[in-house]
């Protein structure tokens, strides 16, 4: 199929490239302004495409794995492997279908013990007046946490090393915009493509580590790295995983399970500080419905409000801000037809502030998320985990993680923005802030207490 028309965008293209490269949230929240929700932008034989409305965002999620390919940002190719994130097609249907028990609610729920332990060492090494980098110690505790659910460890004293490695195998992922550009940059002998390297080395080591001490021992632990190695073929008998695939998705589980969820808390914070009036209701609820035990599973579900805090904190800073699609044959959608092998982006953080959907979309209001309103709106302008095949498989352990470490934590502190710290986005392949979250500790007494 072949079709020459196609939707508005911008005419000088390498403007267009440097202005996304330089600053792709503002670029893409222009792109979407001045041509509207189809747009497209053309660099020689690649057609780039930014879906901005519910209708034809649904269209591409919800698209087969035979219509629609993912696409990801290439340095994360060597980090992640054949895991569930990079793999398609029938490859990613058969490998879901496989690791989905692991991450049934009721297998899930094990884990909250270890989520608010983690809190409650954190507790005590907080102090009343401290100031913090609330990014940095939020993604250190859910890192903490994922690698005692994966391979049941304390790498407490391995945390900083651990950090500093991701962050260089992120921040490669900024290199990833400007067509072809990222095979160049891969290649230089720069600092970052240095350091980025090296992450990779060590990173893996680590892992596969891990699994072969495990392995060797035979021993076996209420953790994800037990299931996955008990795994078996249902029809043969014979172990699913090889250890290469095993390392391949034990690195993805990791990855995925501690970046997205300490980087919605970090912001979850930051928007409770600006918002006290917020802050008093949930802290209200808290003190109201745990009066002053530690939560678990079972107070997930009771505690709303604070659920809603950490869904509004998602939608005005999404984790995941940015998805790529690339179809696999011609695609119609909006009267236009994109072609087989364009990309075609999705943003997570465009959607969810459209003043169509979220009325003065700026504003921090839980009370978005009330079943009557989120009944009122269309089902595709709030995405934070995805859609379709491609939903985040550990959407159920990220809320659950996110509001037992909003409850665990909140009822012993108040967090409050350093004066005069500039606080900017950074988007990596998540919505990191760009100078950290300086943040004062106020200890709180509760009013049961």
């Amino acid at each position: 199929m072949e079709n020459k028309i196609y939707p508005p965008g911008p005419k000088f293209v390498l403007g267009a490239y440097c202005s996304l490269y330089r600053d792709p949230l503002g670029f893409l929240t222009r792109m979407a302004r001045q041509y509207g929700d189809i747009s497209h932008l053309q660099a020689g034989s690649r057609h780039d495409y930014l879906i901005n409305h519910p209708d034809y965002i649904k269209a591409v999620l919800l698209a087969g794995e035979d219509e629609m390919l993912r696409s990801f940002p290439r340095p994360l190719k060597p980090l992640l492997g054949n895991g569930l994130l990079t793999v398609q097609g029938e490859a990613h249907r058969q490998e879901r279908r496989l690791l989905q028990p692991m991450f049934h609610q009721e297998q899930v729920a094990r884990y909250a013990r270890v989520i608010t332990d983690r809190c409650a060492l954190l507790n005590e090494r907080w102090r009343d007046g401290l100031q913090i980098d609330v990014s940095a110690e939020m993604l250190r505790l859910t890192m903490l946490v994922i690698v005692q659910a994966l391979f049941s460890l304390d790498v407490e004293d391995q945390a900083e090393e651990i950090g500093q490695l991701l962050t260089a195998v992120l921040e490669m992922t900024h290199k990833n915009r400007i067509p072809d550009l990222d095979e160049l940059f891969s290649k230089l002998p720069l600092p970052k493509v240095r350091r980025y390297r090296r992450a990779l080395a060590r990173m893996d080591a680590l892992m596969s580590r891990m699994i072969a001490e495990r392995r060797e021992t035979g021993s076996q632990h209420a953790d994800l790295l037990s299931e996955m190695l008990r795994l078996r073929d249902p029809e043969t008998g014979l172990r699913s995983l090889t250890d290469e695939r095993v390392r391949d998705e034990a690195m993805t589980t990791f990855a995925a399970g501690h970046e997205t969820t300490g980087t919605a808390l970090a912001w979850t914070w930051y928007l409770l500080a600006q918002h006290p009036e917020v802050e008093q209701r949930m802290h209200s609820e808290l003190d109201t419905i745990l009066a002053g035990k530690t939560p678990g599973s079972e107070d997930v579900f009771r505690l709303t409000y604070t659920g809603k805090v950490l869904s509004e904190s998602m939608r005005l800073y999404p984790p995941v801000w940015l998805m790529v699609r690339r179809p696999a044959r011609d695609f119609p959608l909006g009267g236009f037809v994109l072609p087989a092998g364009c990309y075609v982006h999705v943003s997570q953080y465009l959607t969810h502030r459209d003043p169509r959907f979220f009325p003065d979309p700026e504003r921090f209001d839980p009370e978005r998320w009330v079943p009557e309103a989120v009944a009122a709106r269309p089902k595709f302008c709030y995405f934070p985990f995805g859609a379709g095949s491609r939903r985040c498989i550990g959407e159920g352990f990220a809320r659950m993680e996110g509001i037992l470490v909003l409850a665990t934590l909140a009822q012993h502190w108040s967090l409050r923005v350093v004066p005069g710290h500039p606080v900017g986005l950074k988007p990596f392949v998540t919505l990191r802030p760009s100078h950290g979250l300086a943040m004062t500790l106020h200890r709180r007494r509760p009013a049961s207490s």
